[in-house]
């Protein structure tokens, strides 16, 4: 026993030692555990029964798709006008051309 330590210094770094022990080997298996599930979910992934989107267990699947998706067609005036905004906002100045 080194004489500049006393018994609670000894007996404090001796549990923290223990605690790191526990927690790798804690640390370990579950990593272990995890990697395990990953392997047999990647099995279960060759078959998909759903969109590539992953899934809470607490939460129920929905049963119907979301909306579709709506588009609408631009004049070529308005299709002008939005090019020269995202000239506008890409170069951070003015547009030369507008004034």
């Amino acid at each position: 026993m080194p004489l500049h330590l006393t018994i609670s210094q000894l007996t404090g770094m001796t549990f923290l030692a223990l605690a790191s022990i526990a927690w790798l080997i804690g640390m370990n298996r579950m990593l272990r555990r995890f990697r395990e599930e990953a392997a047999a979910n990647s099995a279960r992934a060759a078959r998909p029964a759903h969109p590539a989107y992953p899934t809470l267990p607490a939460l129920p699947s929905q049963l119907q798709p979301g909306p579709h998706r709506e588009a609408v067609e631009l004049t070529p005036a308005e299709q002008d006008a939005f090019a020269g905004l995202v000239r506008q906002l890409g170069d951070g100045r003015p547009d030369p051309a507008s004034g």
